[in-house]
């Protein structure tokens, strides 16, 4: 059976890009006739703004975006990802790290707008230092996926982003282990997410591989960004979707994954949008971009 999520992160409140990503996993997850899962990823808590998890949970309701089960929250599981850890560890998949960001600055850059970790502390700590992290070890070979809108991508770990970390020492879970972690414990089969996170997919992958995780397939849409080329967000000044305008916000919405509605749905209600976009949906009518500018959001 087709299971689906939306994971917001909440540093703010739901804005148009987060509507996008959220009605795109919505709609693919209906069409299926699967279920649809909501997780709200508040590991970080320095990040997190007030009252953000719960203004994003009342727009998607007032959307129709309706969830199935309970509402998982990251910050309530942090013992599953301790024990993924353990487990790592105990492959020798990991190794702890002493090094400083300031120490990397003159690493080659990597994929993930980071420096590419060189190594130094895969033989083990110098002495003196102090672990400031826990890295996973990731090997040359290129790891492959299929994107369902994208089609075959390939990255190699080790060379563009290197040994990546996955706790800090200030006891911070990395999102790349939670997110993996939590996608299978719930049982998720299909990801639909933002583009912006394309390049964290080989990540997570060789996450699975190290833990004998399912692999999920892939939808990766395009990201609404600024007039500057910007991802939307509370950073770039997106403006937070009223939910008292749902019915404009999902028909916008619509049409920026490709799916315009009809002429005869000027005035239809957002369940209505929800019900023709559902009926609808097509990969191949979605933009084979990985951003697309959209100012007015």
């Amino acid at each position: 059976m087709y299971v689906g999520r939306f994971a917001p992160s909440p540093t703010g409140p739901l804005h148009f890009g987060s509507l996008v990503a959220a009605l795109g996993s919505w709609l693919d997850a209906r069409a299926a006739h699967g279920r649809w899962l909501v997780r709200i990823e508040d590991l970080d808590a320095a990040r997190e703004q007030p009252g953000a998890a719960r203004q994003i949970l009342s727009v998607l309701e007032a959307c129709g975006l309706h969830w199935d089960g309970e509402v998982v929250f990251q910050s309530r599981r942090r013992e599953l990802y301790g024990a993924a850890l353990a487990r790592l560890s105990a492959l020798r998949a990991t190794y702890p790290c002493g090094c400083t960001r300031k120490e990397m600055a003159d690493s080659a850059p990597a994929i993930n707008g980071s420096r590419v970790y060189p190594g130094t502390c895969r033989g083990g700590l110098a002495d003196g230092r102090m672990a400031r992290a826990v890295r996973v070890r990731t090997v040359a070979e290129p790891v492959a996926f299929e994107d369902r809108l994208f089609g075959r991508l390939a990255q190699s770990v080790e060379r563009e982003v290197g040994d990546f970390v996955l706790w800090r020492a200030d006891a911070l879970f990395a999102y790349q282990l939670a997110v993996v972690v939590d996608d299978a414990a719930q049982g998720v089969t299909d990801v639909v997410r933002g583009a912006d996170l394309i390049d964290s997919t080989a990540r997570q992958i060789h996450l699975q591989r190290l833990l004998g995780l399912p692999q999920p397939r892939y939808l990766h849409l395009p990201v609404a960004a600024s007039a500057a080329g910007e991802k939307l967000s509370k950073q770039t000044g997106a403006r937070s979707i009223d939910a008292a305008q749902a019915r404009p916000a999902i028909a916008r919405a619509l049409a920026f994954l490709g799916h315009p509605p009809p002429a005869q749905l000027v005035d239809a209600a957002a369940r209505e949008l929800l019900s023709w976009g559902m009926l609808n949906w097509e990969i191949a009518k979605i933009p084979r971009e990985r951003s697309i500018a959209y100012p007015a959001a």
